[in-house]
Formats: structure tokens, C-alpha cells, sequence
């Protein structure tokens, strides 16, 4: 066989199955052909057939194999392919449960976020306003300083007027008294007293009164019928007190009676209707009614409009 022939197996070899049957095919028809021409090739061809089918065979059996070896890899292929699905399904799994999670604690968070906001902005506006408030109480405070120190200063310049009016007052009150003394008047509580040393009715009394710039007494406190019992020396005396036509007991100055010093059971005499006082041994309560025609002495009061400071 020459060298052409060996190089045409190789290549045949080479070529792939379809190729091969076809080349094989040609091969056939072509010594069928050479057969009838060349009776002495006739044992080359048998020769070169018998090598074609033994390489034909092996070429099968080595084909069977690669076709093995293919399936095994491709089914440690889908093995491998089938362990990765599992393995990223597996991964993708965990992953969605903690994308849930993860959303759930979102929205937990969210919900808890809302209110925390809620207070916070509540809390910003009891901030402000506690902060206008504590500046509105600090201009008020500082106000009320200023106003308490200026009424501070002006308490003290009262006190200072205050206390050089009653000296003033009180130098007053000693000339008045030295001067009423004199006239037979006594001072009290910024009214001159005088009482008489004879005894006329009440009507006659309060003429002696006015002719002296006075009038008859007008008893409007405790301390006042006190100092008149006790200045009277012991002697019942005429007061400003009358019953008017209509049984109202009223002053000589026009006004009511609202406090009165009636000794127990008084007033009692019907036809009573002149009061006079320092009947009894009870200070307090020794105003008596008497017909007006009856005669005592009587005490005049002499306003001095100097009031207490």
C-alpha cells in the first residue's frame, strides 16, 4: 500500500462518523467498480476492507465510550446544576424570610417611629410655650421688683410723713388741750368735751351747746362712752339722742342710731323720748330714756376735724 493510501486512513480517521459512512459508501462502489478491471488488486481490497471495518469497529467502540463519558458528565453536570438550584433556592428562601423580617420590623419601627414623633412635637410646643411663659413671668417679676422697690421707697417716705404728722398732731392735741382746759373743755380723739355745772331740760341744753360752737354729745364707739362716764363725775347727763314722731331714735346730726349703751330693760318710759347717760354702776350700759322736760346737766361735743394719721 503506498503512501497516499496510509495518508488517506489518517485523514479518514480524523473524520467524524457521518463523513466517514459516506467516504466508506464511496469506498465500496469504487472496488465494486475496480474489481471487474484489476483481478490483481483483488486481494489488496479485501485487505483494505478488513482494516476499514476493524478501524470502523474501533472507531464505534471508542465513539460508545466518548458517548459514555459525555452522558456521565452531563448527568454530574445536572447534578451539579441541580445542587446549585437547591442551594440558591435554599439561600433565596432564607433570604425572602429575612426580607419579611426585615419589612415587618420596618413597619414595627414605623408604627413606633409616628407617636415617638407625635410626642416629640407635642413636647417642642409645651417647650415653646413653657419658654414664653417663663419669659413673660420674668418681664412680670421683673416689674413686680421695680413696682415693690418704688413702693418700697414711698412706704418709707410715708412712714417719715407719718411720723412727723403725729408729732405734729400730738404738739396740736397738747395746745388744744391746754387751751380747753382753760375754758373747762376736755380733749379726746380729736373732739372737744365740755359738761355743765348746772341743770336745765334738753331742748335748753342744746341752746347752751350751739351758743358754745357746739353741740349736744354724739356717742359713736365704746371708748367714747368710756371717757364720757368717766369725766362726767357720777352725774346722769344729757346726750344728742331723741325719739323723732315717727319712734325712730336719731342723733342731732340727723343720722340713726345703730350702736347704743341702754342700761337692761331700756328703753322703757313711753313718754321718754330724751336720752341721758351714767344712770347705774354699769359703765357700759347706763342710757336711760327720760321726758325731756327733766333737768341734768349736759355735755357738749366740739368737733375738731383733725382726724388720726
Amino acid at each position: 500500500m503506498s503512501l497516499s493510501v496510509y495518508e488517506d486512513l489518517i485523514y479518514f480517521e480524523e473524520l467524524n462518523r457521518a463523513d466517514r459512512d459516506e467516504i466508506t459508501v464511496v469506498i465500496y462502489e469504487s472496488s465494486d467498480a475496480v474489481r471487474d478491471l484489476d483481478p490483481d488488486t483483488e486481494m489488496e481490497d479485501a485487505n483494505m476492507m478488513r482494516i476499514l471495518k476493524t478501524q470502523r469497529a474501533e472507531s464505534r467502540s471508542a465513539g460508545s465510550r466518548r458517548y459514555r463519558l459525555a452522558a456521565v458528565g452531563l448527568g454530574l453536570l445536572c447534578v451539579l446544576l441541580l445542587t446549585a438550584i437547591t442551594v440558591l433556592w435554599i439561600q433565596f428562601n432564607h433570604l425572602t424570610a429575612e426580607r419579611d423580617q426585615l419589612q415587618t420590623s420596618n413597619t414595627n419601627l414605623t408604627a413606633e417611629r409616628d407617636p415617638l414623633q407625635t410626642s416629640y412635637t407635642n413636647l417642642t410646643a409645651e417647650r415653646d410655650q413653657l419658654q414664653t411663659s417663663y419669659t413673660n413671668l420674668t418681664a412680670e417679676r421683673d416689674q413686680l421688683q421695680t413696682s415693690y422697690t418704688n413702693l418700697t421707697a414711698e412706704r418709707d417716705q410715708l412712714q417719715t410723713s407719718n411720723s412727723n404728722l403725729t408729732m405734729e398732731r400730738d404738739g396740736l392735741q397738747r395746745r388744744f388741750s391746754e387751751v380747753a382746759n382753760r375754758d373747762g373743755w376736755m380733749y379726746f380723739n380729736s373732739s372737744l368735751y365740755y359738761v355743765s355745772t348746772e341743770q336745765k331740760k334738753w331742748s335748753e341744753s342744746r341752746n347752751d351747746c350751739r351758743k358754745r360752737g357746739s353741740d349736744l354729745v354724739i356717742i359713736n364707739s365704746r371708748e367714747e362712752q368710756d371717757f364720757i362716764n368717766m369725766w362726767r363725775n357720777g352725774q346722769q347727763a344729757w346726750i344728742g339722742l331723741k325719739r323723732d314722731t315717727e319712734g325712730v331714735w336719731k342723733w342731732v346730726d340727723g343720722s340713726e342710731l345703730t350702736t347704743g349703751f341702754w342700761k337692761d330693760g331700756e328703753p322703757n318710759n313711753p313718754k321718754g323720748h330724751c336720752v341721758t347717760t351714767g344712770l347705774g354702776s354699769d359703765a357700759a350700759k347706763n342710757w336711760v330714756n327720760n321726758p325731756c322736760y327733766h333737768q341734768f346737766v349736759w355735755i357738749c361735743e366740739k368737733r375738731m376735724f383733725i382726724s388720726e394719721v
